[in-house]
Parts: structure tokens; C-alpha cells; sequence
């Protein structure tokens, strides 16, 4: 069987780590991912998606991700059964974190301008005049075989 999930989206609210009575770490925290398909002359849709990380994980994303920030989330998918207050079955679904990965700039989640890029610009065959490259000449007669 293979249940495996790989997520890339933005966390939509502060996560808070939690402790169990046995004290294991835990942290639930909610992605917004963007849907691949839209229709023209729409607004891009997109799944919030609830996820949960224990131990290590879950201290990890407590440390160094803040609601807003970039996060790719590469897990398993679980689903529990349960009766509300009024009495009616529901089922959840979550991602459980195996491991969760940085994605976009540092300085992205906190607010701060978009880090910069670096664009090479394209380069120009049209004259080799003012290059500092030397034409390669492949010359075939000088190898042994």
C-alpha cells in the first residue's frame, strides 16, 4: 500500500506547539495550497489542508515557521472517525508531517520585501568581438585511438 502526500503551500495561521500529557510534542498547523487548474476569468482557487507534526518536527516548525511563510510538507495522509456534540458521524483528514523543507526566501514569511534575484543576461552570438572566450578548435588528430 502506499499513502504518501508532498505539499507545497503557505501556513495560514501562527503555529502553537502543544505538549501531551506524556510529554510528546505536537503541533497542528493549516497549509493553503494553490489548485493547479483554473478556469479563465477566474480567481485562482486554493485547499487549506490541516496537517499535524510530532516530536522533532513539530519543535522544528514551531522554531523557524510563522503564519505566512512558505513550508513543503512531505507526509502521509490519516483520517479518524468521530461523533460531534450534537451527535452526528464525521471524518477528518490530515497530512501527518514526516518531514517538512523551507521553501521561497528567508526574509519571506517575515514581512519583508522579496529577496533579490540574480537574471545573467542572455548572452549575444552575433559578434565574438570584446569576449573574453577563446574559440575551441576540435581537432580529432592528435588522439591515440
Amino acid at each position: 500500500m502506499i499513502n504518501t502526500v508532498a505539499l507545497m503551500g503557505r501556513l495560514t495561521y501562527e503555529p502553537e506547539l502543544k505538549t501531551t500529557g506524556s510529554g510528546v510534542s505536537v503541533l497542528r498547523f493549516q497549509i493553503a495550497v494553490d489548485r493547479n487548474y483554473q478556469r479563465q476569468g477566474t480567481e485562482r482557487q486554493a485547499d487549506f489542508i490541516d496537517c499535524v507534526a510530532w516530536r522533532q518536527t513539530a519543535e522544528f516548525v514551531s522554531r523557524y515557521f510563522h503564519k505566512g511563510s512558505m513550508i513543503a510538507v512531505e507526509g502521509s495522509i490519516q483520517t479518524q472517525n468521530y461523533t460531534d456534540k450534537d451527535g452526528n458521524n464525521r471524518k477528518s483528514v490530515e497530512v501527518v508531517a514526516n518531514n517538512v523543507s523551507f521553501c521561497g526566501s528567508r526574509n519571506e514569511g517575515a514581512g519583508a520585501s522579496q529577496a533579490p534575484s540574480f537574471e545573467q543576461p542572455a548572452p549575444s552570438y552575433a559578434s565574438a568581438q570584446g569576449s573574453d572566450f577563446e574559440e575551441i578548435v576540435d581537432d580529432d588528430d592528435d588522439l591515440p585511438f
